[in-house]
């Protein structure tokens, strides 16, 4: 056994894959063909629910199912108006890893979630949340740092892992955000982390469905070019989204002042003006990933995204990966 597989044991047994790396779930790229190829590889592949529709999540699952024999998981959304419908999806499925993310997870939907029989990941990021969720049940956590693609935190990976990883010992914890390099990987399994999540590695991945541009946006831009959002107005608070600057940033901007002057007007509720910038996220990424309009579209991308250097098979980026971080590991040793 390598040291690689001493270090990731715990993240590997938990999973049921080869290696202790899960696929972060992007809405319009973590479907049937990404996530059964993630798996396939050696890796743990998960399917972004995201806003799809009961039925559209049934379909998915069974379509990736069909692709591959080795364990994925589902990503849920914790404010989806259907959530129990697709919790018992996931149970006729027999899904055996489900996510939850988007907001601290009720009792209800984590105890309707063990019913099933999976084993429940939930995102956390402090150390305190990260115990009470595991108070609650929760078999796993993910902690995820500001340097991470789409929706963000304000706290970085290093800092979260130096925080929460000798804090929380009694499940597996998953380190995600800015993950690029296999040095990183074996960097984060010494300071005790279980397994990591990658996300941007994979979306320019060959058998990733998004648009050939939004592929060739990912391979030109640099770390730098990954920014967060701003928030214009304390009275409409949006969760930060970190995505390559293009006009379709400067147009949220827009949005904002749009939002916030029909809030002034009376013409929207706060809530509805929340609702609307949400919205326009949704739709913006829409036209990047799939229409392929990086111009306007929303190129959420973590900043790893600088070391994306050409559209690759999954298998070779696992495979490179996991090279890198024997590699250190071994060096390190010697």
């Amino acid at each position: 056994m390598t040291r690689l597989d001493q270090l990731s044991a715990r993240g590997r047994d938990f999973l049921g894959s080869r290696h202790a790396i899960m696929a972060g779930a992007m809405t319009w790229v973590s479907e049937r063909h990404l996530v059964s190829a993630i798996s396939n590889a050696g890796g743990f592949g998960v399917i972004a629910c995201g806003a799809m529709p009961p039925a559209v999540l049934d379909a998915e699952i069974a379509a990736t199912r069909a692709l591959t024999d080795r364990p994925f998981g589902v990503n849920l959304i914790t404010l989806h108006p259907a959530m129990d419908e697709l919790i018992d999806i996931c149970g006729r499925h027999r899904v055996g890893h489900v996510v939850l993310a988007g907001g601290l997870p009720s009792g209800a939907a984590i105890a309707r979630i063990k019913t099933t029989g999976a084993k429940l990941m939930c995102f956390a990021p402090t150390a305190a949340l990260a115990k009470k969720l595991v108070r609650s049940g929760v078999d796993a956590i993910v902690i995820e740092g500001s340097e991470a693609g789409g929706h963000i935190g304000p706290v970085s990976t290093s800092v979260l892992a130096q925080e929460i990883l000798p804090a929380v010992t009694e499940v597996p914890v998953f380190v995600a955000g800015g993950i690029g390099r296999g040095s990183a990987i074996a960097a984060y399994l010494e300071m005790g982390a279980s397994g990591v999540q990658l996300g941007t590695r994979f979306a320019a991945a060959s058998e990733s469905v998004a648009h050939a541009n939004f592929k060739r946006a990912f391979v030109r831009a640099s770390a730098r070019d990954a920014v967060a959002s701003v928030q214009l107005d304390p009275r409409l608070p949006v969760i930060p989204v970190r995505a390559l600057k293009n006009a379709g940033s400067d147009a949220f901007a827009a949005k904002q002042r749009e939002v916030a002057g029909a809030v002034d007007a009376g013409a929207l509720t706060l809530a509805e003006g929340q609702l609307a910038i949400e919205h326009y996220w949704a739709g913006a990424l829409r036209r990047a990933v799939v229409d392929g309009d990086v111009e306007t579209g929303s190129l959420m991308a973590g900043q790893s995204v600088g070391m994306v250097d050409a559209v690759a098979p999954v298998a070779d980026i696992i495979a490179g990966l996991v090279a890198e971080a024997e590699a250190a590991l071994c060096a390190r040793a010697a």
